[in-house]
């Protein structure tokens, strides 16, 4: 049944996040104000709903109602907000050195990721394009 909640959830999220990006598509020409403000609701969400709904917190919830919320709409609004949990749940431990190598690991190599996934992807269609050249030549 948590399969179910989760998935339920990241549809709810996923869609939220279409809205919330077409909704701000004309301000967010020059810079992702969209995203930017996407990941900083859901970390938001995550973060006051998650610590509310702890069994020691004031409005204790069951775990399919914390996985519906917290990893499905959060998580399909957002992986972002994950991301600053983590984070944060380190620096109120006292680990410092660990969040701020999460935060500077975790951008560096998602944006590399995505350098890197681009630059193949890239490749990979320009080779497409040189052999469906290539074919109509010899078809041609």
């Amino acid at each position: 049944m948590s399969y179910l909640w989760v998935a339920i959830g990241s549809a709810l999220g996923g869609l939220l996040r279409y809205v919330i990006t077409r909704w701000t598509i004309n301000v967010s020409a020059n810079f992702p104000f969209g995203t930017v403000l996407i990941n900083v609701v859901g970390s938001f969400v995550i973060g006051y709903f998650g610590t509310l709904t702890l069994q020691s917190g004031k409005y204790p919830a069951s775990d399919n109602t914390r996985l519906f919320v917290m990893v499905g709409i959060c998580g399909g609004f957002t992986t972002f907000s994950s991301f600053s949990l983590q984070t944060f749940d380190l620096l109120r431990t006292g680990a410092w050195g660990k969040a701020i190598a999460n935060a500077v690991f975790s951008v560096l190599l998602c944006v590399g990721a995505v350098a890197v996934g681009h630059i193949l992807a890239q490749q990979s269609v320009d080779r497409w394009a040189i052999a469906e050249t290539a074919e109509e030549e010899q078809t041609g």
